[in-house]
């Protein structure tokens, strides 16, 4: 073993174990703040619309930066093919993308306001309820 890997090894072991840790902390932390199963029923059959309202957000030049970023990110997160939580396990498997694009659009609604969201709903006003109850606004 080279000389630089052993002394190393100590340093990749402790990064190893604290990314282990913090995504612990992370399971833990999304199981406490998951959304009953009505809400979460609710997010998932309004699927489409919050995905045209994210891209609509994205396309809105008079938002913030910060804004953007974040929804940028939000997106990237849902295309990559695999989960913060793998799917396979119960509840939090399928729930941890309704919980992380909740998350995103309440920062988004506290940095542009309860107007863009309203201003760029795609759905109905159910929906938009819904949404905003999601939210938290």
């Amino acid at each position: 073993m080279p000389e630089w890997l052993s002394s190393a090894w100590p340093v990749l072991a402790g990064l190893a174990g604290a990314l282990l840790v913090l995504w612990l902390v992370l399971l833990v932390s999304l199981w406490l703040t998951k959304p009953d199963e009505i809400r979460l029923r609710e997010a998932v059959r309004l699927l489409p619309d919050v995905l045209r309202l994210l891209r609509r957000l994205v396309g809105d030049t008079s938002l913030p930066r910060g804004v953007h970023l974040r929804l940028v990110l939000l997106l990237a997160y849902l295309a990559l093919p695999f989960d913060l939580v793998p799917d396979f396990i119960p509840v939090l498997g399928y729930a941890d993308d309704v919980i992380v694009v909740a998350l995103v659009l309440r920062s988004v609604v506290r940095a542009a306001g309860p107007e863009a969201l309203e201003r760029h709903w795609p759905g109905t006003p159910e929906g938009l309820v819904a949404i905003r109850r999601l939210v938290r606004v």
